[in-house]
């Protein structure tokens, strides 16, 4: 089974985008602000004799030529972070403030969550769960190279998390980066399809809208929560979040993306979805040279 074949009808230009899918990922680096400045980080690699560009929605993000880019000091000593560029986008969508109470609620390995960190100055608490042990390993590992000292980690279903560690307080904000069938990693897995079937699809599609509804309910009232995906396929993006309209009082607010993106889509496969969707954006490979994406953004009412 072609499985972009069933997005055809999503997608405007349809051989770049499939080109696009066949090319491999530029390496990408973030710079971790907790321990050093973006101007430091580059004056390092450059005394290193490595070459990158900036890219030029984020000062803070490098592409570097290398396909390893952990094999410099500036990495090892946690100036940089191999982050795909798209993978940036929720914690940026989010805007967190110093001081704030974030829960990462599916975190591991824990790129977006030390992006929080440094968004938030290493201030205020972030609370980062996720269910596999060994993924929570990789996260506190990377945690402590990047120098975070804000993280309170939890091991737990993400659909049951509970308040009552963290004084039962609700949150300002919430992240769902939701575990997904990762059809918009092909290009750095490109073997990524070759397990994928609907099941898999419609199974997983029922954890993300568990997992977004407990987010929406552990956040304050005015506070915001974004959900994101890395895959196509609307029965993990729109479809999720017209459930979570359908069973919160939670809206969709707009977002001015610094990436080129599409809209959400209002109909699939026979399926209609609240037109709010249209908030939402579709990050394909083809408009920006990334990773495929989707990210939108929600606010509890106060």
């Amino acid at each position: 089974m072609d499985v972009l074949q069933r997005y055809e009808s999503l997608v405007e230009d349809w051989s770049a985008f499939r080109a696009a899918c066949r090319r491999p990922l530029p390496s990408v680096v973030r710079v971790n602000t907790l321990k050093t400045t973006v101007e430091r980080a580059k004056e390092a690699l450059q005394a290193e004799g490595i070459a990158y560009e900036e890219v030029k929605w984020h000062d803070g993000i490098l592409q570097l030529p290398d396909a390893n880019p952990g094999s410099n000091w500036p990495y090892v000593q946690g100036w940089l972070h191999g982050q795909e560029e798209v993978s940036a986008l929720p914690p940026v969508v989010l805007d967190p403030d110093p001081g704030d109470r974030v829960w990462d609620a599916t975190a591991a390995p824990g790129s977006k969550t030390t992006q929080l960190a440094a968004l938030m100055d290493d201030e205020g608490q972030i609370v980062a769960t996720d269910n596999n042990l060994g993924r929570l390993s990789a996260l506190r590992s990377n945690a402590e190279r990047l120098g975070v000292t804000n993280l309170a980690v939890t091991n737990e279903d993400a659909r049951n998390h509970s308040l009552k560690p963290f004084d039962g307080e609700h949150y300002d904000h919430a992240l769902v980066d939701a575990p997904c069938s990762c059809e918009g990693t092909i290009r750095k897995n490109p073997d990524t399809l070759e397990e994928w079937s609907l099941d898999h699809v419609t199974g997983i599609a029922g954890a993300q809208k568990g997992i977004l509804r407990r987010a929406i309910e552990v956040t304050r009232p005015g506070g915001t929560v974004v959900y994101s995906t890395c895959t196509f396929a609307p029965e993990e993006n729109e479809a999720v979040l017209d459930f979570a309209l359908e069973e919160t009082a939670a809206r969709l607010v707009s977002v001015d993306l610094p990436l080129e993106s599409r809209p959400g889509v209002t109909e699939w496969d026979g399926e209609t979805f609240d037109t709010s969707v249209e908030k939402a954006h579709r990050v394909y490979p083809h408009l920006n040279d990334t990773g495929g994406f989707f990210v939108a953004k929600l606010e509890v009412p106060a």
